[in-house]
């Protein structure tokens, strides 16, 4: 949003949509009982929309204290203040348009650059869950490893951890009891990385807290699922036109809404039976699952479309050769690499995605795809291709969408796009050092995967995976994206 929408006056959230679209509970009787670190997009239309359905059930024990860690969070801060913390919320899809105010966030706390109200918060006793978007590089942990990356090993650069042990500290020393900590971030086995990032933090503060974590909080693995998008000056302004209702931020989302979560609480309980939500003892299947086919293939089409200069991931996939390298991506490579997933339709699960890729009311900008990749391609892509090389099985197309994120990479290490460059050296750690084995490789593509942390060793070792990189950077290269692309495309259908 420019800075033009973020000083417009909002209308009167309280008294706008009242009943079934609005908020027609009382907001100060709910008990502050949730404190949630990432107030985006993704948190307002998916953790916050399950909280708000129980409000308005009658539920008075869940609301949550948003909170924001980073300098740039005052935006969000001063936008949700200005309107009581109320949102609206727009699912859209071709057939479809829900709008309705969200009132579950109850206060918000911008930690930045004094992090102590945010500690505070976390050590009062109503505080029962404390939840986290960090996005997938906000996690101090090793890829490879997957052991907890120290201070003195990230040049002392702090992070919502430190800030999560020191509430911790001050919880057990006020013996305000238990705590459950969740994350709704696209990682395998999320709440088992957020157990091992707290507990490295607590130990670099304190380690005799490490021992009192174990015995009094517990870190449930989850999946979630939603698409969600950038909210741009079009969004408020048709929200507006349509309504009359003026939102700083108002969220833009589809219908489709995905939540697996084990039940597993060491603090007061969600009543996960009165949301539509999947609780199981095991949620791998459903995080693998969704991370090896949702998250990978928007990655991977992101960058293909963005070669081609496309916007939208719906006018990507209206692209027929783009609509190919997708299907074959899911059905040839990433699908077969999934195993016991039980009852679960596999196919019938990657029709779905591609039916919500298309959706136009959604508009999803192929820009936001392609920030952190490098984070992403670990989370998303790197298992698939090391499953087919084990197996030997084809890789061809999860490697192209390596190559032209490699020659996305390029454009920007060229200098040829220098807001592109600035953007994603703002939210990548690790994009410096990547930019720079950019241009290391412009003469030789191979010498990009060389000493980049931004690629698997076990890849980075294997020679088929060597060669099927250096020849699809080439291919797109000579040759051009769509070219590229078709060509890899029928020599998949060739060789089945």
């Amino acid at each position: 949003m420019d800075a033009q929408s973020e000083t417009r006056k909002p209308s009167d959230l309280d008294r706008y949509f009242r009943g079934e679209q609005g908020v027609s509970y009382d907001r100060n009787a709910i008990r502050k009982s949730i404190t949630h670190i990432g107030v985006g997009g993704f948190h307002r239309s998916h953790f916050a929309s399950y909280i708000d359905q129980l409000c308005h059930i009658g539920e008075t024990e869940w609301a949550i204290v948003g909170s924001g860690i980073l300098p740039g969070d005052h935006k969000m801060a001063e936008a949700l203040h200005s309107q009581n913390y109320l949102y609206t919320l727009v699912a859209k899809d071709d057939q479809s348009t829900d709008i309705r105010v969200i009132g579950s966030i109850v206060d918000y706390i911008h930690a930045y650059p004094d992090t102590q109200p945010l500690v505070d918060q976390i050590a009062k006793s109503d505080t029962q869950i404390v939840s986290l978007t960090l996005t997938e590089g906000g996690y101090p942990i090793d890829s490879t490893s997957g052991s907890y990356v120290p201070h003195a090993d990230r040049n002392g650069k702090k992070h919502a951890f430190d800030i999560i042990a020191a509430g911790l500290q001050q919880r057990r020393n006020t013996n305000v009891g238990p705590l459950t900590i969740m994350s709704f971030d696209n990682i395998v086995a999320n709440g088992d990385v957020t157990r091992t990032a707290t507990l490295g933090a607590a130990e670099e503060l304190d380690p005799t807290l490490a021992g009192w974590i174990r015995d009094n909080v517990t870190f449930p693995n989850s999946m979630v699922d939603r698409i969600t998008v950038q909210t741009s000056d079009a969004d408020i302004t048709w929200l507006t036109e349509e309504t009359g209702l003026i939102d700083a931020w108002p969220v833009k989302t589809e219908p489709f809404i995905q939540w697996a979560v084990e039940d597993n609480f060491a603090a007061d309980r969600l009543p996960l039976e009165q949301m539509d939500v999947i609780v199981t003892d095991d949620v791998d299947p459903f995080e693998v699952m969704k991370l090896r086919l949702l998250n990978a293939s928007h990655s991977c089409l992101a960058y293909v479309a963005a070669l081609a200069s496309i916007e939208h991931v719906h006018t990507a996939l209206e692209q027929p050769w783009i609509h190919a390298y997708v299907m074959d991506f899911l059905d040839k490579e990433a699908r077969p690499s999934i195993s016991g997933t039980g009852s679960l339709d596999l196919e019938d699960y990657c029709n779905t995605i591609v039916r919500r890729f298309e959706n136009p009311e959604i508009a999803d900008q192929i820009a936001r795809l392609c920030i952190d990749g490098s984070s992403k391609f670990h989370t998303f892509l790197y298992d698939t291709i090391k499953f087919n090389l084990r197996n030997d099985g084809p890789i061809e197309l999860s490697t192209f969408a390596l190559a032209a994120w490699c020659e996305y990479l390029g454009q920007a290490a060229r200098g040829n796009d220098n807001e592109t460059a600035s953007t994603l050296l703002a939210h990548d750690s690790n994009m410096t050092h990547i930019l720079d084995k950019v241009r290391d490789s412009f003469d030789s593509p191979v010498r990009f995967l060389v000493d980049n942390e931004a690629f698997d060793s076990e890849l980075v070792g294997d020679s088929r995976f060597n060669t099927t990189f250096d020849t699809m950077v080439g291919l797109i290269r000579r040759d051009g994206i769509r070219s590229a692309t078709e060509q890899i495309t029928k020599a998949h259908h060739t060789q089945s």
